[in-house]
């Protein structure tokens, strides 16, 4: 596996040092990935920092990776060069997954490999990629977008979160989970969720007992909740319970329950000898055909499938 990271000059050290973290370094439960930072202009490059970076590989490197990383971008509205652009092309038509991190998506959406996909950017620029790419489904209001070999994510963070689910999507969910423990970072916001809280609520003895809600739901997935019986636990309306839920996670009460849920039936089926029926029933998908359904839907293949990739 080689992937190829892409630098240029005024790049955020942050973002260059986001997928380098991730994938540069070896991690528990991972091969060791080929990471290449590959410099799309001559000489040393500056960071937005104002140190320089020197990069060993141009743009070469990009024929022959796997996956290609375009971690930001220096100006939304700077037309990236030319060869660059001519690259990612080549790439993509090869089969090559071409990832843009942050405003890195407006360097995919200028090579036209976002036309008639859903995509996403930082929030406070999404109102002008879609004014600049109207071919393109903008949706602002999450992490990552996943749209056949095409990902991209919202803004700085968000690019952790971006990188884990590659990880979550070759390695397992056990590996993701080590990395993001490494990493001392959050071991799973699903693509899904709010790129931000707008209005995050205080510390109080409500909001203590919502986060203990949480915990009580996470070791009881298998129960069958609803909002109603929610609501009596956190001894909140539903209407109270809905909009704090989402003030505290980002997402609704059914989104986040589901999450869970599969993400749940992810380590069971890395981890355990429970059949799918038992799995079902654990993590609270009821049947068999209920839980086969939501699984593919979320993951692309069943669930006995995720077993024979990723079990030991």
């Amino acid at each position: 596996m080689t992937i190829a990271v892409l630098a240029f000059d005024r790049i955020s050290p942050f973002h260059l040092s986001v997928p380098c973290a991730v994938f540069g370094e070896s991690h528990p439960g991972m091969p060791r990935i080929a990471l290449k930072v590959c410099a799309a202009e001559s000489g040393l490059i500056t960071t937005t920092a104002g140190f320089t970076v020197g990069a060993k590989y141009g743009l070469a490197a990009l024929k022959t990776a796997d996956t290609i990383i375009v971690p930001g971008w220096r100006d939304p509205a700077e037309k990236p060069p030319a060869l660059l652009l001519k690259a990612l092309v080549a790439a993509h038509r090869r089969g090559a997954q071409i990832v843009g991190l942050c405003l890195g998506s407006y360097v995919l959406a200028e090579a036209g490999l976002l036309d008639g996909r859903s995509a996403t950017t930082h929030w406070s620029y999404a109102g002008d990629f879609a004014q600049r790419y109207p071919t393109v489904r903008v949706n602002a209001n999450v992490l990552y977008v996943e749209d056949g070999n095409v990902l991209t994510s919202a803004g700085t963070a968000a690019g952790i979160d971006c990188c884990l689910h590659m990880v979550r999507q070759r390695y397992g969910a056990a590996s993701a989970n080590l990395v993001a423990r490494r990493l001392v970072v959050a071991p799973h916001r699903r693509g899904g969720q709010a790129q931000f809280i707008a209005q995050p609520i205080p510390v109080t003895s409500r909001e203590n007992r919502l986060s203990g809600l949480l915990e009580t739901v996470r070791a009881n997935l298998g129960a069958p909740h609803s909002l109603d019986s929610l609501s009596a636990q956190a001894l909140m309306s539903r209407r109270t319970l809905t909009r704090q839920f989402r003030q505290l996670t980002g997402t609704t009460v059914g989104q986040w329950l589901h999450d869970e849920r599969l993400t749940f039936a992810q380590r069971l089926l890395e981890s355990s000898d429970h059949s799918i029926e038992a799995i079902a029933a654990l993590v609270g998908f009821g049947s068999q055909e209920s839980f086969r359904l939501h699984f593919r839907r979320a993951f692309q293949v069943s669930p006995v499938a995720w077993r024979h990739t990723f079990k030991g």
